[in-house]
This record gives C-alpha cells, sequence and structure tokens, in this order.
C-alpha cells in the first residue's frame, strides 16, 4: 500500500464517521433540549405538505424524463398511463385500481406498440 492510497484510505473514513456523526446529531436534536418546544404554527401547516411533496419530487422526472432528458413526443406510454391511473383514482379512490387501471394501460402500449 502506497503513500497515496493510505491517505485516500483515512480521509474516506474520515468522512464518513463525520458524516456519521453529523446525521446523529440533526436526528437525534429534538431529543437534546430538557423541556418540550412547539414548532410554529406556520411550520406545522407547511409540514403537512412534505409526503405530497416528497411523492412529487420521484414521480414527476419519472413521468417527464427519460434518460435525463425531457420527453419530446407523447408517444410513450407512461403518460396516457399516468393520466388514466389519476382518472381512476379520483372516480373510485381506490389505490388497488389505479395501480390496475394504470398498468392495463401501460402493458400494451409499452409491450405491443413499444412505446
Amino acid at each position: 500500500m502506497s503513500g497515496g492510497d493510505w491517505l485516500d484510505t483515512a480521509l474516506d473514513l474520515l468522512t464518513m464517521v463525520g458524516l456519521g456523526v453529523i446525521t446523529l446529531l440533526s436526528r437525534s436534536f429534538f431529543m437534546l433540549p430538557e423541556r418540550e418546544w412547539r414548532l410554529p404554527s406556520l411550520l406545522q401547516r407547511g409540514l403537512r405538505y412534505a409526503p405530497l411533496a416528497a411523492l412529487a419530487a420521484v414521480v414527476a422526472p419519472e413521468l417527464l424524463m427519460r434518460d435525463g432528458h425531457f420527453l419530446t413526443t407523447w408517444a410513450d406510454a407512461r403518460l396516457p398511463a399516468a393520466a388514466v391511473g389519476m382518472a381512476v383514482y379520483f372516480w373510485r379512490r381506490s389505490i388497488l385500481f389505479t395501480i390496475v387501471a394504470g398498468m392495463l394501460v401501460y402493458l400494451p402500449l409499452h409491450i405491443g406498440l413499444g412505446w
């Protein structure tokens, strides 16, 4: 093991330990104060939208992008499948029906037409 390899390994280890300490502190920050503290009402209201924002951040790029570029054509099986899935969800309010309807549209378009 040469000197450069040893230094790289030491820096990698130091980085991992540092990130672990930062993660531990940030996740246990609410347990450190002696008395309980409340979040401001504006922040509490804003946190109600966090799951929806996280879901949108995951789903939107998957629907609108392919290989790191925005879609340039409507001939993509994900778009009509997502539209049908949304319509079925708003009609029936059932996750199972939403998945089944979306897949019933997606699979023939993707496998049959190659979209």
